[in-house]
């Protein structure tokens, strides 16, 4: 007879009420607070095979004679393809040592992998069972805390050995539950991976968009329409961004003068600007009373940094627009200055153009210093600039690459958005709190 196991809660799920029940002890030590029903709890030795007799090493520079299409497996990914394959089958990985066991929330510590291939010896393979898919452990314990079970090797460094993995408690649910969570999984899995590389995608294309754009020879260079439909005209000017900016610097601040509770006055630091420019909301402190209105700043203000806090930061020389801050007043640091651009060109053009790869290189090719760089500001005056004439074709180059970044970051947000709901699922899922409809 067929029987059906319907999605319900957590409440409805009845605790398997039976002789061998794990002791509390076990439970607590396994992280589960109840097993559904149905489901057991076991050790990865009982329901998965351990396949560490397919484990190869191959180093490096033997790896590099040996050049082919087969994957060779490390501890967390893809080390290297090469033209022999050591296994060819369904195999869950989990790494022997290093630091991603610390990384387990947001760095998967498991890896699913299917055909010929080749795994090196910092990796524990897993197959399958009669009662456990290993792609089951590879769902199961991707994001998983295991550290209490492993042994340390040094600081951030963790040790599973094949004793250890062997004694990890694993819920198991049935088998046909196992293969449906397994894809429902999958197909948030897909969502995510196409939603990335379509961000990737329009990131490329906005690399390619700005270099039309912005850079290039007269006649390599894309020109927009203007109002009346027609290619603007023209040969573009150069200008040092001396001749079109004054610099402002930002306010010295002393520790008892901020907070990093909210106050009616924002304060923008180095940690405000991410990457190679633009804004984060990170780097926000707050002044407990206001200072002079020289270091204020105000929604579509351009400014950008003239310090990085480490050699790879990539922040100094890196422009920011100033967003909708919401405060009283809006202050940047001493580690800031603020552009007053001239008249004759649009701030937001003026943020992209200093954002181009050959600018910020300029920038920071002028800055120096053995941990922190510091800008050389009158250096970077020197900037030469290609820019249009007319202010209004810079606003349609700017408007372009606004509606670029825009459709950049609903992206990001969808993805953020699956990934969190995807997290909530697998809490619920793997746990058996949700159980998946089914039929034996």
């Amino acid at each position: 007879m067929s029987r059906k196991l319907e999605c319900r809660e957590h409440k409805d799920v009845q605790e398997r009420l039976v002789p061998d029940q794990p002791t509390d002890l076990e439970l607590v030590q396994a992280q589960v607070k109840t097993i559904p029903l149905g489901w057991t709890l076991d050790k990865v030795s009982n329901v998965l095979s351990i396949r560490n007799n397919l484990r190869k090493p191959i180093s490096q520079e033997v790896r590099s004679t040996i050049k082919g299409d087969y994957p060779y497996y490390g501890p967390t990914k893809i080390q290297d393809y090469i033209s022999e394959y050591q296994q060819d089958g369904v195999y869950a990985l989990i790494g022997e040592d290093g630091d991603h066991f610390l990384k387990y929330s947001y760095m998967a510590q498991t890896q699913f992998i299917s055909g010929k291939c080749t795994v090196n010896n910092h990796a524990h393979i897993l197959g399958s069972t009669s009662e456990c898919d290993s792609e089951w452990f590879y769902i199961f314990f991707k994001h998983r805390n295991i550290t209490n079970f492993l042994s340390r090797q040094g600081a951030g460094r963790f040790k599973l050995n094949k004793a250890t993995l062997e004694r990890l408690p694993i819920l198991v649910p049935p088998l046909p539950e196992q293969r449906k969570i397994a894809k429902i999984l999958s197909t948030w899995d897909k969502a995510i991976s196409t939603t990335e590389r379509l961000i990737e995608n329009s990131r490329q294309q906005k690399k390619a968009l700005m270099q039309q754009l912005l850079t290039g020879a007269h006649t390599q260079r894309k020109r927009l329409l203007d109002d009346n439909g027609k290619p603007f005209e023209g040969e573009w000017e150069e200008v040092h961004l001396a001749d079109i900016a004054k610099y402002h610097k930002g306010y010295t601040y002393k520790s008892n003068e901020y907070s990093e509770e909210s106050t009616l006055h924002g304060f923008i630091t180095l940690k405000s600007f991410l990457r190679g420019g633009g804004y984060s909301s990170k780097g926000i402190k707050y002044l407990l009373s206001p200072v002079d209105e020289k270091y204020s700043v105000v929604e579509g203000d351009l400014i950008f940094a003239i310090t990085d806090l480490t050699r790879n930061a990539e922040v100094v020389g890196a422009p920011v627009l100033v967003p909708n801050l919401e405060f009283e007043k809006s202050y940047i640091s001493m580690d800031i200055v603020k552009l007053e651009i001239d008249e004759c060109v649009d701030k937001t053009f003026l943020f992209y153009l200093l954002k181009i790869r050959q600018n910020r290189n300029f920038m920071r090719a002028r800055a120096s210093g053995s941990t922190v760089l510091h800008l050389d500001v009158k250096g970077s005056k020197k900037l030469k600039l290609r820019l249009p004439k007319l202010k209004s074709e810079q606003r349609k180059i700017a408007s372009v690459l606004i509606n670029t970044d825009k459709e950049i970051e609903l992206l990001e947000r969808q993805l953020a958005d699956l990934k969190q709901e995807k997290k909530a699922l697998m809490q619920q899922l793997l746990t058996g709190k949700r159980r998946v409809k089914v039929d034996d």
